[in-house]
């Protein structure tokens, strides 16, 4: 059952956040990293983005937290399924995050090699087939935080900015302080591309900027 909901858009830091979690003993962590290798679950969140009715309990069986989209996108729906559940809200300068936006997904998304559940959930449902317009996504991103902070009070919900440290995210989870630094990622990608028959790895030491993080 989920006991943490990450409402953040991709690009906020959430493959650290997903790292993090899971050192608090809220693992394991739910991510883009966990649809995009099984076509089951690509097909499963694109039924989802079509309208279809999920079993939420069963997507995320066996998980204590979530971050990342495609999650992310239905944090309202999962904040009523799961009412005991925190709510996380990660975030970083708007300029900032669509800088590392443009360099990564919506490189990918204006590309037309997207898979089909970043065309129909990032690209459609969240950026409203907008990928090229810079105020249109940052508005969007801008609107999500507002409209996240309205709905929760401090109690179920902490806004977490990149780089707050341990801290704050102990204390809104009621758990000690690892002696480890606080984890971070630069997102190696797990990615969102449509699948082909053959695909080059990443080298280790590279990073493939196509996958939320």
């Amino acid at each position: 059952m989920l006991q943490v909901i990450g409402a953040g858009f991709g690009r906020t830091g959430t493959e650290s956040m997903r790292q993090a979690l899971q050192m608090l003993g809220f693992g394991p962590c739910y991510h883009m990293y966990e649809v995009a290798p099984s076509p089951e679950r690509m097909a499963t969140w694109c039924d989802i983005a079509d309208g279809a009715v999920p079993d939420w309990n069963r997507v995320f069986d066996g998980y204590k937290a979530t971050v990342d989209w495609p999650a992310a996108y239905f944090w309202r729906d999962l904040a009523q399924h799961y009412p005991d559940a925190k709510i996380l809200l990660t975030l970083r300068d708007s300029e900032a995050w669509y800088a590392s936006m443009d360099k990564t997904i919506l490189q990918l998304l204006r590309s037309g090699d997207a898979s089909a559940l970043a065309k129909k959930l990032v690209c459609e449902k969240v950026f409203g087939n907008e990928s090229n317009d810079r105020d249109h996504i940052i508005s969007t991103f801008e609107k999500n935080t507002r409209e996240v902070q309205a709905a929760f009070g401090f109690d179920r919900l902490l806004t977490y900015n990149i780089g707050d440290g341990w801290e704050p995210l102990c204390l809104f989870l009621d758990t000690d302080i690892p002696e480890e630094p606080f984890p971070h990622s630069i997102s190696p990608a797990v990615s969102t591309k449509k699948p082909h028959v053959s695909e080059p790895s990443v080298s280790a030491g590279q990073t493939d900027p196509l996958t939320p993080g």
